[in-house]
């Protein structure tokens, strides 16, 4: 595999398993870090950019789905539903956006950050801490457990 290809489908697999979509980033970061043909550092870089620009898809996907026009059949929170969300988001606040690392829990929680509006400049800045934080973990385990 490429150095090229390599990135790129670290950068995909990233931004795929950010989405509501499921799919795992961290078996390919593994499997190239055990390659050793790619900086550890640039892996990290492309994993957390992946992974950022994928919880940055649901956010702009929780703006829209309250929009009257996109607001169809298929997505029609009930008013509960929308209250409920409202009300732990505004409990717990825009900090547990540094949860989003966490397996079925982040993405959703990233679409509903973006539904309650949440600035963009503090979900980029909390969801790339968190993201990023969780990839640097496992780089330097992974580099532990490999020497």
């Amino acid at each position: 595999m490429t150095s090229v290809s390599a990135y790129l489908g670290l950068f995909f697999s990233a931004l795929l398993a950010a989405t509501l979509f499921p799919a795992q980033s961290e078996a390919v970061l593994l499997a190239l870090l055990h390659a050793g043909q790619q900086t550890p550092w640039l892996l990290w870089l492309v994993a957390t950019l992946g992974n950022v620009l994928g919880s940055l898809v649901n956010w702009w996907l929780g703006l829209l789905l309250l929009q009257p026009r996109v607001n169809q059949a298929w997505w029609q929170p009930s008013e509960q539903r929308l209250q409920q969300a409202q009300a732990w988001y505004r409990r717990y606040g825009r900090w547990s956006l540094l949860l989003s690392w966490m397996p079925v829990l982040g993405d959703p929680l990233t679409l509903v950050a973006g539904l309650l509006r949440e600035r963009l400049v503090v979900f980029l800045l909390l969801v790339s801490l968190a993201k990023g934080a969780r990839y640097l973990l496992l780089i330097a385990l992974a580099q532990a457990w490999l020497d």
